[in-house]
């Protein structure tokens, strides 16, 4: 191609250069949320005092001064969330409570020697603090859970009971066909059974040691006919 030749197309091509449309701009990245924007951050813990808002307090080595504030409110639900309680909301209700009561006994539940210490395996239901646990010797083989014993007048029976009957998928046929999973009776109706829904409706069974499903769902797993069960102590609200 002569210089004449090469003149045209070095013309040709700045001018198609010239008519092409300019390139897209790059999208600009989304910024990111900063700590302090809302969706960042975690709703506001707004709950009231609760009826047991000092025991909460000094549990969880707060001020115990019986009255909310939002760095409490905050405690309480970091400790509701730590242990699936629902709705997780730094309220101190009754939930709350007896949960915070069997988590503080985890350490040595038998510390005031209120369940007798036998080589073999004993059921001990605590009716004053509303806890349950296990021991064989002085090892305990299934830690504090709460539980729910007998209202006034219908109260759990005290003393050395064992169990007797087993009945995994029981129902109840004095009470409505009420469900009473992993029953396992320790003296006449009386028994450790799981309770569907919430533990502490209508303030107590009917003498009953009620636990929730999955803890007497681990406790059908471990114990069997002829296991000791002691009972002590008097439930709040009850004239023993």
């Amino acid at each position: 191609m002569g210089a004449l030749g090469r003149a045209v197309a070095t013309a040709a091509l700045l001018a198609a250069a010239a008519l092409a449309p300019p390139p897209a701009a790059a999208a600009a990245p989304a910024p990111s949320p900063s700590p302090s924007s809302p969706a960042a951050s975690p709703a506001a813990c707004t709950a009231g005092t609760g009826p047991y808002q000092r025991e909460l307090e000094g549990h969880l080595g707060r001020k115990a001064d019986g009255t909310q504030d939002a760095a409490d409110c905050e405690a309480i639900r970091t400790f509701q969330r730590a242990h699936r309680i629902r709705p997780a909301d730094g309220y101190a209700g009754l939930v709350t409570f007896r949960t915070m009561v069997a988590v503080a006994a985890r350490t040595n539940p038998n510390a005031a020697g209120g369940c007798p210490v036998r080589p073999h395996r004993v059921t001990c239901v605590d009716l004053e603090r509303q806890i349950l646990w296990v021991q064989r010797g002085r090892t305990v083989v299934f830690p504090p859970v709460p539980v729910r014993t007998g209202r006034d007048d219908e109260e759990t029976r005290t003393g050395w009971h064992e169990v007797y009957w087993r009945s995994e998928d029981h129902v109840s046929t004095l009470y409505d066909d009420a469900p009473m999973p992993y029953a396992q009776f320790f003296d006449e109706g009386q028994a450790l059974h799981g309770r569907p829904g919430s533990l502490y409706a209508h303030g107590g069974s009917a003498g009953c040691v009620n636990l929730t499903v999955p803890d007497a769902r681990r406790l059908w797993d471990l114990l069997t006919e002829g296991d000791a069960v002691y009972v002590w102590g008097a439930k709040p609200g009850t004239e023993g």
